[in-house]
């Protein structure tokens, strides 16, 4: 199955992403996690570890990373417009990462239904190695 580029951007486009991935939108994972910050965010995230993730930015020096929690992921914010375009992580050497479905330049009208779900019980071994294992594998820009 022929890849599928995905790009997205902040509402400013200063920092962005392009999301790749074989899967079709129906088949994706679309979460709606819980806690605090997404649930202000009104974040919806999706990751394929069989996709590829480059966070490529026209404006680094708008780029925020946020750590909350158990501290184990960035959380990718535009400096200006305040969007919150996704987040990575780096495991043994490699990085990690999800994207917000809000951010993408153009949602597929057909995208998976969300589901609601909660990390809550989670230990930093279990976050970071779910991370390892469901987030999209990220590359250089």
């Amino acid at each position: 199955m022929t890849e599928t580029h995905y790009p997205g951007h902040c509402h400013c486009g200063a920092v962005g992403f392009d999301y790749a991935t074989a899967r079709a939108p129906e088949e994706w994972s679309v979460r709606a996690c819980q806690c605090r910050f997404c649930r202000m965010h009104d974040a919806l995230s999706t990751s394929d570890p069989a996709g590829r993730l480059a966070f490529a930015h026209a404006e680094p020096d708008q780029l925020q990373r946020y750590r909350f929690a158990l501290k184990t992921a960035d959380f990718l914010l535009c400096g200006r417009c305040g969007v919150y375009v996704g987040a990575m992580i780096d495991v043994g050497g490699a990085s990690y990462g999800i994207i917000n479905t809000h951010a993408l330049d153009a949602a597929p009208p057909d995208m998976a239904s969300v589901g609601a779900i909660s990390y809550d019980d989670e230990d930093i071994d279990g976050r970071v190695s779910r991370r390892a294992q469901r987030w999209t594998p990220v590359v250089p820009a």
